[in-house]
């Protein structure tokens, strides 16, 4: 799976921020076409994202960019203008159903054979935000094998259910579990709603830890400053590492070795799903280490 911890965006008609984009240190960059460029302004975002494109390289974050959703009739504009060699992928905003999907992995199939990419190279990443698209969420997720990940968007979903977006988040809880697990159930990885108080660093740490505990992998990030605590936070700890490595040796050389179903360790049962979970463990540390190396 890839490695998303931080998710951060940048408006792809603002010069001074596009520029900037490279020496921040996110795991994926967003270059934005949607809510924060006006539409007199998108043609102009296009370009600027073709030319950045052209700089992208191994050192680079993985760069993905935010389309407009297919009501919109910005969709197909704001593709022709952007696959291009260097785009790792794309995020459907206010993807409302597997149709949408599909008709985003027919256009990208199109665009890679006329441009010379190697077919499902560009992946496909959801932005469930509405009522609809939270009730398809699943669907779409499962409606592609592009598709790697959804982000739990609150305040469009906020706006949709017509309540108020609040620091509490009480209004927000159905909507973020429900990403979660339809993300979780789809093979995909579930990325966090963007916490808006980003000078509330204590906030934001105990928001994000939370969403953790729900199955989130990471986080969509506004500030720079969110960037570090998302890394900290999403990735295992030195005692979680420790844990699975021990659960791993004891699982495997008293109990898988010897035919037994579950082993003690630290004073608790270790069983399969256990052992399984310690695996996970080790596998996401090894892929971070492995994506950490080549940025």
């Amino acid at each position: 799976m890839p490695v998303m911890r931080s998710v951060f965006y940048v408006p792809s008609n603002n010069e001074k921020m596009v520029a900037k984009a490279p020496t921040i240190k996110c795991d994926v960059l967003t270059l934005d076409l949607e809510d924060s460029v006006p539409p007199a302004e998108k043609p102009k975002g296009r370009e600027m994202i073709k030319e950045y494109l052209k700089t992208v390289d191994k050192g680079h974050s993985t760069v993905y960019v935010r389309i407009n959703n297919w009501e919109t009739l910005m969709t197909n504009d704001d593709l022709e203008a952007i696959v291009w060699p260097g785009l790792s992928g794309v995020c459907l905003a206010k993807c409302g159903s597997a149709d949408n999907v599909r008709r985003l992995d027919w256009k990208l199939e199109e665009l890679e054979q006329r441009r010379g990419l190697k077919a499902g190279s560009i992946s496909i990443q959801l932005l469930i935000e509405t009522a609809k698209g939270m009730i398809n969420a699943y669907p779409a997720a499962a409606a592609s094998p592009r598709v790697n990940s959804l982000i739990f968007g609150a305040v469009d979903y906020c706006k949709d259910m017509r309540v108020t977006l609040t620091s509490e988040g009480v209004e927000q809880l159905y909507g973020r579990y429900h990403t979660a697990v339809a993300a979780r159930a789809a093979g995909c990885i579930a990325i966090d709603c963007p916490f808006v108080a980003f000078k509330d660093a204590e906030a934001f740490d105990k928001s994000t830890r939370e969403g953790r505990q729900m199955g989130y992998e990471g986080r969509m990030l506004i500030h720079p400053s969110q960037i570090e605590p998302s890394h900290v936070i999403y990735t295992p700890s030195t005692e979680e590492v420790e844990w699975a490595e021990g659960v791993k040796k004891i699982f495997e050389e008293e109990g898988i070795a010897k035919g037994a179903a579950a082993v003690a360790y630290k004073g608790k049962m270790v069983d399969t799903p256990v052992y399984e979970n310690a695996l996970t463990i080790l596998r996401t540390m090894e892929e971070i280490r492995a994506f950490d190396a080549q940025s």
